[in-house]
């Protein structure tokens, strides 16, 4: 395995209690499929994929936080999942997408 210099955290929204939030409602599960293939399909060897528990930014779901940049985005869709994923080839950030601070 390649360490990966990208790693793409798509919230899952999984919580103790086994209850699932916005995220997961809002199909983050195909999301993360659709990152993965894209990113396979792009060559992106560099880049990881990984659902977590919730994020606790359930009104910005599906959210999506890449690391080591520390970027988050929100309401992430397939078309933002191309800007990101754009993004992470050009070192720069999808920035119509960022969760405002």
């Amino acid at each position: 395995m390649i360490k990966p210099t990208h790693h793409i955290f798509v919230c899952g929204s999984f919580r103790p209690t086994g209850a699932q939030g916005v995220c997961h409602k809002k199909e983050s599960s195909a999301l993360l499929q659709y990152f993965e293939q894209e990113a396979a399909d792009r060559g992106l060897d560099g880049v990881m994929v990984s659902s977590t528990g919730c994020m606790k930014l359930c009104d910005h779901g599906p959210v999506v936080v890449i690391y080591p940049q520390g970027t988050w985005y929100g309401k992430v869709d397939e078309d933002a999942a191309d800007a990101i994923l754009d993004a992470i080839e050009n070192d720069t950030v999808a920035e119509e997408f960022l969760i405002p601070s």
